[in-house]
């Protein structure tokens, strides 16, 4: 196996505990409307599916509703849902070791929210690649995120591994046939699993640390 040169990060659910955020966030839309909260079903959805593929699943039974959705989501200011977020504590510990031997970037289903994500927590300065669901033809689970990425560093699906904890994740590595760590789903199909980054650095991949 090629040496590990790329370390890929999904967001909701893996750099944040942000199903609170996704919560509010989608249960004011659905206020705004008129319409009750998400039911617990909806909000696992919405968790790991693109804000467009969200809307259109919780107004699924509303579909006169959503294009007055997408108007009052456009307007919509996501900052007052940040507080609702919270950043894995050993998060930034491990982007640390991470540099400068590896390569980082973000494969998300996130769209304008993620690049002021990451310039509020501190983070951009780690991540030399962010690909969000804007930002490619076909959002996770298809390839062209994964792809855009091994382009951008000119590294080969063997010297990469993704970091998840959705089904979604695991069927977007399935499409390029990327390796992949399962981040607090022990449930989920995957070559590793671990329920804190630090953890990652005591994997296998990482042996050939100095």
């Amino acid at each position: 196996m090629p040496e590990l040169k790329l370390v890929i990060f999904d967001c909701d659910g893996v750099m944040f505990d942000s199903k609170n955020a996704n919560k509010m966030y989608y249960n004011n839309i659905l206020e705004a409307l008129g319409h009750p909260p998400m039911s617990d079903d909806e909000l696992d959805y919405v968790h790991i599916h693109n804000v467009m593929q969200s809307v259109r699943y919780i107004l699924r039974h509303y579909p006169e509703d959503i294009e007055r959705a997408e108007a009052f989501r456009a307007d919509l200011d996501y900052h007052p849902f940040l507080q609702y977020m919270n950043m894995e504590p050993d998060l930034v510990e491990f982007l640390q070791f991470l540099m400068p031997r590896y390569d980082r970037a973000i494969s998300t289903n996130r769209t304008t929210t993620m690049r002021n994500i990451l310039d509020i927590f501190g983070l951009s300065q780690y991540f030399g690649k962010v690909v969000t669901a804007f930002d490619v033809e076909n959002s996770k689970p298809h390839p062209d995120a994964l792809i855009d990425i091994l382009n951008h560093f000119d590294r080969k699906v063997e010297e990469a591994i993704y970091i998840g904890d959705s089904t979604v994740d695991r069927e977007h590595c399935n499409s390029v046939g990327m390796r992949m760590i399962a981040f607090k789903n022990e449930g989920l199909d995957a070559e590793y699993h671990v329920n804190s980054f630090m953890e990652i650095t005591r994997l296998p991949v990482f042996d050939n640390v100095k």
